[in-house]
């Protein structure tokens, strides 16, 4: 009797625990430099489909990398979304992700967008949602011919024309490093030259900022991240409105390589606990409906191929027609970097 009854309360102790680890499965901890407020119904909606609890810290991308530096192996990490392809190629190479195997998100997701195969065929990070670095400009002042490239932001024609953030931005980074990836760095540096040459103003503020100078008349060109015209466009101010109406948005390069696009992604952390429901929750964002919420959300364009575009300020963009995007692999405008900062130092880019 006494043996059977160890034997019963072994057992039981066996079925608490794994009770107890069945529990903990069900949640995945989120790192997200993701600040939108539409995404929560997605979370919601991944939660109530799954029952799978998301626990969120929220944080800048530097800062989210830091401290999965500083956490190690004992991060509780799972899921890590980041805003800013060069920062997604940080991460990874600074060991900090998971490479895994989805042939959901590799169906999913074009090859460009995301992370280079490692050797057993592991991909560290996924692009999700995708924003293009498009120029708007005076619409009176400026033609259109005019800034139809990036290369003709450094045409001496445009001197003194310019508003941009500051250089060292992740978003221009980004950028210059799409451009180093095209021109070579000889010929990207004298670009990088050319553009400081022009500027209207001391590189300050945001996109959303650089726009509003344009309409304001401070500058007659600007470099802005597609998403912050969208919001303009669709904001419930009539001055937000105003500014849009009266500025014309290009988007750069359609008869050469394509307009830049800068990605939002997401990847596994390299000491996830909870791997499993990590891979399931990028799958989930990689679905055409959460990508129906990138697009509607935040008027970002949706990564995954085949998803249908019903966000109303992105297609009057683009006059409802597909714009051609650069096919680098997003990867390489992250390898660039190191170049793009000493680049930018030797011109004393602000």
């Amino acid at each position: 009797m006494h043996l059977t009854l160890k034997a019963l309360v072994a057992a039981c102790a066996i079925a608490t625990l794994g009770s107890a680890a069945a529990a903990e499965e069900q949640v995945v901890n989120l790192y997200s430099a993701r600040h939108y407020s539409t995404d929560e119904a997605l979370y919601d909606n991944f939660t109530k489909a799954t029952g799978i609890k998301i626990n969120r810290v929220d944080a800048d991308d530097a800062g989210i990398l830091a401290r999965l530096k500083a956490e190690g192996s004992a991060s509780p990490a799972d899921v890590i979304l980041l805003v800013d392809a060069a920062r997604l190629y940080r991460g990874e190479a600074d060991g900090l992700f998971q490479p895994i195997r989805s042939k959901v998100l590799e169906d999913a997701i074009p090859a460009n967008l995301h992370a280079q195969p490692t050797a057993d065929g592991g991909i560290a990070w996924f692009g999700l949602s995708t924003r293009a670095r498009v120029i708007v400009y005076n619409k009176v002042k400026v033609a259109a011919s005019d800034v139809d490239s990036y290369e003709k932001l450094a045409d001496p024609k445009n001197k003194g024309k310019i508003c941009i953030r500051s250089g060292s931005h992740p978003y221009n980074l980004s950028l210059f490093g799409a451009i180093t990836e095209h021109m070579g760095e000889p010929k990207a540096q004298a670009w990088l030259q050319g553009v400081k040459d022009n500027l209207a103003r001391t590189p300050k503020g945001g996109d959303t900022d650089q726009i509003k100078a344009v309409a304001a008349g401070e500058c007659d060109i600007a470099v802005t991240n597609s998403y912050y015209f969208a919001r303009l466009m669709r904001s419930n101010k009539p001055e937000d409105v105003a500014v849009a109406n009266k500025v014309g948005v290009m988007f750069p390069n359609q008869q050469s390589w394509g307009t830049h696009l800068n990605i939002a992604g997401g990847a596994v952390a390299k000491h996830a606990k909870h791997q499993a429901n990590a891979i399931q929750f990028l799958e989930y964002l990689a679905s055409p409906q959460a990508q129906e919420y990138f697009a509607n959300g935040n008027n970002e364009w949706p990564a995954a191929k085949g998803v249908e575009l019903g966000n109303p300020a992105l297609k009057a963009m683009t006059g409802g027609k597909p714009f051609k995007s650069e096919t680098i692999p997003i990867s390489a405008v992250g390898a660039n970097m190191p170049k793009v900062q000493q680049m930018l130092d030797r011109v004393g880019f602000p």
